[in-house]
Formats: structure tokens, sequence, C-alpha cells
């Protein structure tokens, strides 16, 4: 192992020390213009654009996490434009009588009669699963593979649903797995 010993004296020999006690080249904000950046915070103003504002306003470069970070130190919450949108569409359906189903409601449709369910739990192997009822009162289980196979199980031996009842449990589960995100 090579050990040698180094100079500081000799290793910024480019910058004076009167500079870097001069403060010349500053990173951080003053109180003053931490105020100004509250205030672009409280307006609505993006990370990136208060970035691009102290290097112009104030000759600050600072990276996007510095600017990040800045926010935080300063207790600041960001005004995220997809989180207003998503409170106004919140706001604008608040009056509609339907919500949004979840895995364990079952899906009724009295005109067809077929109710289907989600299961909470997923037997493994299977992307989702659930039950139907259809409207002759039969009862079966349904499982969806990682391949999108559909499987039904359970029930009276050899029972076939009507045509009717298969295309309406078709629409249900469909509109059941994209409330599920699938």
């Amino acid at each position: 192992m090579i050990t040698e010993n180094f100079e500081e004296s000799g290793l910024n020999d480019d910058v004076s020390s009167s500079e870097v006690d001069s403060g010349t080249a500053t990173n951080s904000p003053s109180d003053d213009q931490k105020r100004q950046i509250a205030s672009w915070v409280n307006d609505g103003m993006g990370l990136s654009d208060i970035q691009k504002k102290i290097n112009d306003d104030f000759g600050i470069v600072m990276t996007y996490m510095d600017v990040r970070f800045l926010v935080d130190d300063l207790n600041l919450d960001l005004i995220d434009e997809e989180d207003e949108e998503e409170a106004a569409d919140a706001d604008d359906n608040s009056g509609d009588d339907e919500t949004a189903p979840s895995p364990g409601d079952a899906l009724d449709d009295s005109a067809g009669g077929v109710q289907v369910e989600l299961d909470t739990v997923t037997p493994p192997g299977a992307m989702a699963s659930g039950s139907v009822t259809f409207s002759d009162g039969q009862h079966k289980k349904w499982t969806l593979d990682q391949f999108g196979r559909l499987g039904l199980t359970g029930g009276e031996e050899g029972y076939k649903p009507s045509d009717e009842d298969v295309m309406e449990f078709q629409k249900q589960l469909d509109s059941a797995l994209r409330g599920k995100g699938f």
C-alpha cells in the first residue's frame, strides 16, 4: 500500500481564501429570498419553475432536489395541479348517487337478474375471483387466471346458463374488473 502526504495548501491554488470567505459563491437564499420562494409556492408554482426563478431572479444555482429540500425545510406544502383537479372532480361528483364498487359488493342488474361478486382475497394462480348468481338462482364460483382465461366451478353438475345471463355476466364482470384496476 502506498501512502503519501498531501499538503492542503497545494490543493486549491486557483481559489484564494478571501474569495471563499467573502461568500461570492453562495448556494442558499437569504431570509428575504426565502419569503419570496414561499409566496411562489403559495401561488401554486411547481418546483421546476421555482428552481428556474431562483436562478433567474437571485442568481443562485440549485438542483431540483435542493429546491425540494428547501421547500421541505421551510415547511411549505406544494399545490399539485392533479390534486386540485381530483378535488374539483370529487366536488362535482359529490351529488351523484352512484359510488365506485368495492371488491366485496354484489353487482346487481335488475333487468338480467345476474349478480357478480369479487373476492377480496384471490386464490393462488388467479388474478381475480368471485362468485356469480344467475337469473335462475344458480350459483357458481369464477376465477380469472394470469392468461385471462375464465373458469366456472361449483353449482349443479352440467348446468349451462342462458345466453342472456352469460352476456350480462360478462358485462358485469368486465365492469367489476375495471373498477378493480384490470
